[in-house]
């Protein structure tokens, strides 16, 4: 039922309040609702939010929108991790109402006689606004209250310290008939949940050496792969994300390539076929060391400012020990074998997928032990291996216990997959998602796919990847070096949150014939690389993406998605957009092309407002990529050279 004034559409709701909205520590979360009321009296609006305890927190009033819409804007600004609340309420505003009669009144020619009434009325209801106000402005408003009720005084000076109360009581307003909506929830994550650099590698090529046919000669180690730590540092990144680091399963390993058979006792398989004799997911890979030696590692990411992600592969190699301790946990074919994962014409002989339905209870409770195993050992960040294959209900449950014990546990979502699927493990609880990025190659399409991630930043965190060890784009692979810094300037100034898998600095662009994939593929084999000799010689663009990194750190206007705003540029291979901090007025604006073989000439139209300026306003823009400086309007012409720079990145300096 309708309560005194009608409250709808609020927001942030996700699915109608059925999940807690995101939000992380310090950002501005938009609230919005629509109210109205009958007739001519004043309706005010507010929004009353609590803390993670249950504390209340300010007073936040809503300002109304664009006139005659009767929709109601504020944000707020969270403060500390875990679960808060907020309801809107309506309340009906006397001092608003009183005003606005009794300003109306003196213009149209009333005097004291007429305004006698709302003279009294008006004393009567200042009364009741001096209880409520802060003690320090109780004898103001008492005295304007007084002022209503002298009769000595003239009209003017009777009135005016009454209407001058507008602001305090706007703050501090007498509220009656309040109306209160449901409670809505937002669950706020530590600041990295939003912003974040990520860097991929394999533990087991860092320090390795390999002889012909990429043969093994030395594994690496997690004390080798630590030696690569600080260069991971200093080009600016701040999660490091390791493959599956437990036992390889030896029956049916795959070899070079993702052949069918390995060569026996030469190829090391994949790190997603995960178990064996020598224990499980809550094991570690004897060839990278022990669980001191990891915990080594992770203490030296630490002192180098890095988490460690660590990869959450929810499967088996038939020789896991769950496959002979619980074979339940599996799907068994007519024949009695169990089932291997297939997505046809692929086929994965050394994975068996888990069943979720057969043994929910104790599968359950087993993945929460592993993963709080890991936790316990200084794991904070997870990157989950193709959730979408698993039921939603477990993962809802399994990420909320792991959050009760410790809210900074992260989650990232490697589902490309359906929008309604991707859209949905948000909603219950992953922190993060890959997308659709590395797909979209145009303009237009970019420009259209930020726009539907923008609407879903409430639920669902996008993670930009230019590849990931499975995919090499066409756009990589025939767009030579400037394609490269395209793909990282849009991956890292779009998205508060972007990743990247080594050898793209190298610009590693090969595929297997006929695949979206690279040859020799680091998932079956090792993979050292010279990096010094590549930067010694100039064929390393991590001096670009220390760059980009950089400006990402030093501009707080890309720590944010919802303030992305586009401008129009008349160039279909260019995409101009902005951000703005709207704190410490902060303004990155980018103008990249999506062309790595010409040069593109565009005029813009610069949505001046967005930048934080007036429309007619000139400004100063510098480059952070080259250095140089500009004077600007809201139409300037633009030049870029893929083979000079792809793109620029300018901060805004308004003159003023």
């Amino acid at each position: 039922m309708t309560g005194r004034f009608p409250i709808e559409d609020v927001t942030p709701s996700v699915s109608c309040g059925r999940y807690p909205a995101k939000a992380v520590v310090g950002e501005l979360v938009p609230i919005s609702a629509v109210s109205y009321r009958e007739g001519h009296h004043a309706l005010g609006v507010n929004v009353v939010w609590q803390g993670p305890e249950g504390e209340a927190e300010p007073f936040t009033r809503l300002t109304p929108g664009e006139p005659g819409l009767d929709k109601w804007h504020g944000a707020i600004k969270p403060d500390r991790v875990g679960r808060w609340t907020f309801t809107i309420e309506a309340f009906d505003d006397p001092y608003q109402t009183w005003r606005n009669a009794v300003t109306k009144k003196i213009g149209a020619g009333q005097g004291l006689e007429d305004l006698a009434n709302d003279l009294a009325e008006g004393a009567e209801l200042l009364d009741l606004a001096a209880k409520i106000v802060p003690s320090e402005e109780e004898e103001r408003v008492r005295d304007a209250a007084a002022a209503l009720r002298d009769p000595q005084r003239s009209l003017f000076s009777r009135v005016s310290p009454g209407l001058e109360l507008e602001e305090l009581l706007w703050q501090h307003p007498v509220r009656q008939l309040v109306t209160t909506t449901r409670s809505y929830a937002i669950w706020v994550d530590r600041q990295r949940a939003l912003f974040s650099s990520w860097y991929e590698f394999f533990p087991r090529s860092e320090g390795a050496e390999i002889g012909p046919e990429a043969t093994p000669i030395r594994h690496g180690t997690f004390a080798t792969a630590a030696e690569r730590i600080p260069a991971v540092a200093a080009m600016g990144f701040d999660v490091l994300y390791l493959p599956p680091i437990h036992p390889i399963g030896k029956i049916n390993r795959k070899g070079r390539n993702n052949t069918l058979v390995a060569r026996e006792g030469i190829d090391v398989g994949s790190p997603w076929a995960i178990g064996s004799d020598e224990g499980g997911h809550d094991a570690i890979h004897p060839q990278l060391g022990t669980l001191e030696d990891f915990r080594a590692f992770i203490g030296k990411a630490h002192e180098h400012g890095l988490e460690i992600a660590m990869d959450l592969a929810l499967q088996c190699a038939p020789d896991h020990p769950w496959v002979k301790e619980h074979p339940e946990w599996f799907t068994t074919r007519a024949d009695g074998t169990i089932a291997y994962a297939e997505n046809p014409p692929k086929k994965y002989q050394d994975i068996y997928p888990l069943n979720f339905d057969n043994d929910p209870k104790g599968l359950r409770e087993e993945v929460l032990r592993v993963v709080l195993h890991w936790v316990s050992n200084g794991v904070k960040v997870f990157r989950v291996d193709n959730p979408h294959t698993k039921t939603l209900n477990f993962w809802q449950w399994v990420i909320a216990k792991i959050k009760d014990v410790d809210p900074d546990v992260l989650f990232l979502a490697e589902a490309f997959t359906r929008p309604a699927m991707m859209n949905g493990l948000g909603k219950i609880g992953f922190t993060q998602s890959y997308t659709y990025f590395t797909w979209r190659t145009t303009a237009w399409e970019m420009k259209e796919y930020m726009g539907q991630l923008k609407a879903s930043i409430d639920w669902m965190r996008p993670n930009f990847w230019p590849n990931t060890p499975d995919i090499l784009h066409e756009s990589l692979q025939h767009g030579g070096p400037p394609m490269f810094k395209i793909r990282t300037v849009l991956a890292s100034m779009l998205s508060p949150s972007w990743g990247m898998y080594s050898g793209l600095e190298l610009f590693e662009h090969v595929a297997r014939p006929g695949a979206e994939e690279y040859i020799d593929n680091e998932k079956f084999e090792l993979k050292p690389r010279d990096w010094a000799a590549a930067e010694r010689a100039g064929r390393s663009l991590a001096p670009y993406i220390t760059k980009l990194n950089t400006i990402r750190r030093e501009n707080p206007a890309l720590h944010w998605l919802r303030n992305l705003e586009f401008h129009e540029i008349d160039n279909a291979s260019l995409l101009c957009w902005s951000k703005r901090d709207p704190e410490s007025g902060n303004t990155v604006l980018v103008i990249c092309s999506f062309d790595s073989a010409n040069v593109q000439w565009g005029n813009t139209t610069l949505d001046m407002p967005a930048l934080g300026l007036e429309w007619h306003e000139r400004f100063t823009v510098t480059d952070q990529l080259t250095g140089a400086t500009y004077e600007w309007g809201q139409h300037n012409p633009v030049r870029i050279d893929p083979y000079v720079e792809p793109a620029h990145v300018f901060v805004v300096h308004p003159r003023r």
